[in-house]
This record gives structure tokens, sequence and C-alpha cells, in this order.
């Protein structure tokens, strides 16, 4: 692998070009996206973003996980991508659902480090939850009852992109970890951010990475 940006170097490692300091607080915890698109937009490929991805991506995501203690989820995208419990034993998976409506014999939930982030109003669920909102889940509460009483201090979104929606309307997002697929995807797949009021969130570039074709671009809140 090698940097583009700031300074061009080869043989870049992944841990290397990631490690930073994420300062979350028990207010506030430090949110990271973490994401991949097609050149022409598409975060998904038949529902997945498996066929957007290479070996390096999917190492990244690994590395990524490793700075966090939470792994934010919106509910579509457990379901789509299979999700099985965190490898890291100090890691919980919170998942972003209206319903409640899961398969609670999945590993995922029998492993205890799932939360479900529910609506004050949804159906009782036989694990740890979260309430914040009516109808609909208030993403920015959420997060402060995640660090007040999970203690979460640097969280990692992972999609859908209503998820992501909900993060961008509440300024929530302060880093996000695009890696740019070499391929066209067509189809009708989502954006990054689907549901979001119109903004103009500046976001400043922290470096690029590339492999095989694959851009790794990690952007920073502007302060």
């Amino acid at each position: 692998m090698q940097r583009l940006f700031p300074h061009p170097a080869d043989n870049i490692t992944l841990l290397e070009a990631y490690s930073a300091e994420r300062p979350g607080s028990a207010e506030r915890p430090w949110v990271s996206l973490c994401m991949v698109s097609s050149l022409d937009g598409s975060t998904v490929v038949d529902h997945t973003s498996r066929g957007l991805s290479n070996p390096t991506d999917q190492a990244l995501l690994l590395v990524l996980r490793s700075f966090a203690d939470t792994i934010l989820v919106g509910a579509s995208t457990v379901r789509h991508e299979n999700y099985g419990p965190p490898k890291a034993p100090h890691q919980r998976i919170a998942i972003v659902s209206r319903s409640g409506e899961f398969d609670f014999d999945l590993p995922l939930f029998t492993s205890g480090t799932a939360i479900v982030v529910l609506p004050e109003n949804a159906p009782v669920v036989p694990v740890p939850s979260v309430r914040a909102g009516v109808d609909t889940v208030d993403v920015a509460l959420a997060i402060r009852t995640l660090a007040s009483e999970f203690g979460s201090r640097v969280i990692q979104a992972e999609g859908g992109a209503t998820m992501n929606g909900m993060l961008a309307s509440a300024d929530l997002i302060d880093e996000l970890n695009l890696t740019v697929s070499p391929q066209l995807s067509g189809g009708n797949g989502s954006r990054l951010i689907v549901g979001a009021p119109a903004s103009a969130q500046r976001m400043r570039l922290a470096h690029v990475l590339e492999d095989d074709g694959f851009l790794f671009t990690r952007y920073l809140r502007a302060r």
C-alpha cells in the first residue's frame, strides 16, 4: 500500500496510517463512519457492500474496529451483511432499529455483546437496549446514553445509508473513512447518506492511500 497524501510513501501499513487520537468523552463519544462506495456513488451491490470491497478494505474494517469500543449499525445492514459477535472482547454492537424485530437466537444476540437502540415506544426486547426518541430513534440522545450507560468513548458507525443520514442530521460525524472502489456499479444502490437535509458540512482531508486501484481516504470534521 502506498500513501499519496499528505507525504507520499511506499509500504505503509494500515495500522500506521490510521493510528490517531480519537478524543471521545463521557458526554460525547468520538463517532467514526466507515464506508465503501463505487465510483458512481453506490454503497452496495446486490444489497451488500461485499461486491465493492477487496482484502485490503476488509482488513481496514478490522483495524478501524480495533480503535472502537462500540460498533453502531442499522438493522437492515445487520441483516443483509449477516453480522456476528465482535471479535474483540471489549466491544459491543449497537443496532439501530425502529421495531426491534430480530431473530434473537442468532449468535450476535446470544453472545451478550448486542445492544438494541430503539424508540421509547418500541416493544420490549430480550437483550440490553437503549431507548431514545418516540416512533423513531433520536440518535444524538442514543449516543449520549451509550456513553453514560455503557462507557462508549469511540463509536464506529458502519451504515447503512439511513442511519448515516441520522448521524449527519445530528452533526455527529467526526471522522469519515471512505474506501473508493474502482468500479462502476450501476443499479439503484443507496448513496453514502440518505434522509439528511441539505447542508455544507466541510470535512478536512487527512490522508489518501492506494492499493490495487482502491483509494482509502480519511476525512476529519473541519473545526
